[in-house]
């Protein structure tokens, strides 16, 4: 390598590594704002979600703690999607924040479309669990089957029929309509 050359290259080294320092030293101010906003974002959500549980904990039984985490998790899950978009607005991609809230709720419908039988299922779960009148042990006839409810989770209910057949049934299909039965 000539001299000429290896000058050029270390010129072009410099010049890079220079630039870089300028762009380096021109984002710490961003990069120290989203550093403390993500701290404060974070024990903001956590003592949210932890307050939050303790309400929920109170307002259902031990029985019914799949509706309280479910709750945690989407309410949680919403949260941490806004401040990562409050995160990308502060880091100065504004637009790379918008763009991916647009997108976001675009999936967000596709999804919602293509598991809208899993959410009725986990909506009328939710009705079902709060019922009083709907309880593990009760005789039951729903869906044309007829029986004793074994079990009742967030998506499907177990009914054990008069011949001990146990039936799984969606819960849209329970909450459309059931009636209690009298005890034989």
């Amino acid at each position: 390598m000539t001299l000429l050359a290896w000058n050029g290259a270390t010129a072009l080294l410099g010049g890079a590594f220079a630039e870089f320092l300028a762009a380096l030293r021109e984002s710490l101010p961003r990069l120290f704002s989203g550093l403390l906003f993500v701290s404060l974002a974070w024990v903001a959500i956590k003592s949210i979600l932890g307050v939050l549980r303790r309400v929920l904990d109170r307002a259902y039984p031990a029985e019914q703690d799949m509706i309280v985490d479910l709750a945690i998790v989407i309410i949680g899950g919403l949260l941490w999607f806004g401040a990562l978009l409050v995160l990308l607005k502060i880091l100065g991609m504004g637009e790379v924040a918008a763009s991916l809230g647009t997108a976001t709720g675009f999936i967000a419908l596709g999804v919602a479309f293509a598991l809208k039988e899993m959410i009725a299922d986990t909506v009328a779960g939710v009705y079902l669990l709060r019922d009083p009148d709907f309880n593990v042990g009760d005789a039951v006839e729903t869906a044309s089957i007829t029986g004793t409810i074994v079990q009742v989770d967030l998506r499907k209910t177990r009914i054990r029929t008069e011949n001990e057949d146990l039936v799984v049934v969606a819960n849209r299909d329970v909450e459309k309509r059931w009636t209690q039965r009298a005890e034989q």
